[in-house]
C-alpha cells in the first residue's frame, strides 16, 4: 500500500453501544404507565421498543455508528422465554441472560452489564455508551469505561413521582437523560387477565396499599426505647446515618428489582419475615464492608432505613423510629 493510498483512507466513525437493563426499563415503564412494576401483569412489544431505542439513539448520536445494543434480562435456569427467543436474532441485538430464581430475583445481570461495559472501554470498541439502567451497582463500570475515554449517557424512564435511578449513577454519567410516557407507551399494554406461563410464576394480584389502607391509618408503632447513655458497643458500631442510608438503598433496588408487587406485600411493617430480614442484615453487611452481628442498634437503624424508603415509597407515613422520612 502506498503513502498515498494509506493518507486517503477515512478514518473510522465513532461508535457507540446501547446496555439496557430489561429488569429495570420494564419494571420503570410498568410503574409509569399502569402503577404495576410486576412484568406478569403486561404485555411487551420487546422488537418495537428495541427498534424505538435504537432510533432514539440514532438521533441522539448523529455522526457515529451502533455497534449494538445489549438486551440484559434474566430467565429460570438461563433457558430463553418465547418473549426472549423473539430478540435473540434481531439484527445488532446481543441478548444477555442472567438467572431467574424461585422469588422472581434477577441474579448476575449487574454483573454482565459490568463487565460488558468494561470489556467494550477497556478494548476501545466504542467511544460512546448509553446505559439504561437505574442500580447503583453499575458506579464502578462506569467510572473504569471512563478512565478509557468512553462518554457515559445515562438514559433512565421517567418516574410517576420521585426517581427511580442511584443518585450517584446520575452524578457520575456524562449526560443524562429520560423516556416518558409518550415514548414507552406504544409497547407495553396491560393484561391482567394472562393465565400463569411455566417460565414465569405468577401469583394473583396484590391491591394497592390504598386500597388497602386507605379507610383505616396503619396501626401506630411505638418508638423504639432508647438507653440515656449509647452502650460501648453502639460506640464501636458504625454510624447510625450511614447504617440509615444503607438500608435507603437496599429498598430501593428491592422494588426495583422485585417489583413493588412483591414489596407491598411486606406492608404495613415493621416486623420483617425472618427469611427477607436475615436477606436485608445480609446485603446490609455486604455493603458496609463488615458484620453487623455484634450491633444490635446498627442491625435496628439498617430496619429503620428500610422501612423510611418503603413507606416514603407508598406514601404511606414515616419510619418506625417516628423520623420523617428522609
Amino acid at each position: 500500500m502506498t503513502v498515498r493510498e494509506s493518507v486517503s483512507q477515512p478514518p473510522p466513525l465513532p461508535r457507540y453501544a446501547i446496555l439496557v437493563d430489561v429488569g429495570y426499563l420494564y419494571a420503570a415503564a410498568g410503574d409509569l404507565l399502569f402503577g404495576i412494576s410486576s412484568r406478569r401483569s403486561y404485555r411487551v412489544d420487546a422488537e418495537g421498543l428495541i427498534k424505538a431505542l435504537q432510533d432514539r439513539a440514532k438521533t441522539c448520536m448523529r455522526g457515529k455508528e451502533l455497534l449494538r445494543i445489549y438486551w440484559f434480562d434474566a430467565a429460570r435456569d438461563r433457558v430463553p422465554t418465547i418473549d426472549q427467543r423473539v430478540v435473540a436474532p434481531l439484527p445488532q441485538v446481543k441478548l444477555r441472560l442472567g438467572n431467574l430464581n424461585k422469588h422472581n430475583q434477577q441474579k448476575g445481570v449487574d454483573a454482565q452489564i459490568r463487565e460488558d461495559l468494561e470489556t467494550l472501554a477497556r478494548h476501545g470498541a466504542v467511544t460512546d455508551a448509553i446505559l439504561l439502567a437505574g442500580d447503583e451497582d453499575m458506579l464502578p463500570a462506569v467510572e473504569a469505561a471512563q478512565t478509557y475515554g468512553v462518554l457515559i449517557h445515562l438514559w433512565g424512564v421517567e418516574p410517576p413521582y420521585g426517581t427511580n435511578q442511584a443518585e450517584r449513577l446520575i452524578w457520575e454519567s456524562d449526560t443524562v437523560d429520560v423516556v416518558n410516557t409518550d415514548f414507552v407507551k406504544p409497547y407495553f399494554t396491560l393484561d391482567t387477565s394472562r393465565e400463569p406461563a411455566s417460565e414465569t410464576p405468577v401469583t394473583p394480584p396484590i391491591p394497592s396499599p390504598t386500597a388497602v389502607f386507605g379507610s383505616r391509618p396503619p396501626r401506630p408503632t411505638p418508638p423504639p426505647v432508647r438507653p440515656a447513655q449509647p452502650s460501648p458497643v453502639a460506640k464501636l458500631g458504625p454510624s447510625r446515618d450511614r447504617v440509615e442510608e444503607i438500608g435507603e438503598h437496599i429498598a430501593h433496588k428491592w422494588i426495583l428489582t422485585r417489583g413493588r408487587d412483591n414489596i407491598r406485600d411486606l406492608l404495613p411493617g415493621p416486623i420483617l419475615p425472618t427469611v427477607i430480614d436475615k436477606e436485608l442484615l445480609i446485603e446490609g453487611e455486604k455493603e458496609l464492608g463488615h458484620s453487623l452481628r455484634p450491633y444490635k442498634e446498627a442491625r435496628d437503624w439498617l430496619r429503620e432505613g428500610f422501612w423510611a424508603r418503603v413507606y416514603r415509597e407508598f406514601d404511606f407515613g414515616v419510619g418506625i423510629s417516628g423520623k420523617a422520612p428522609r
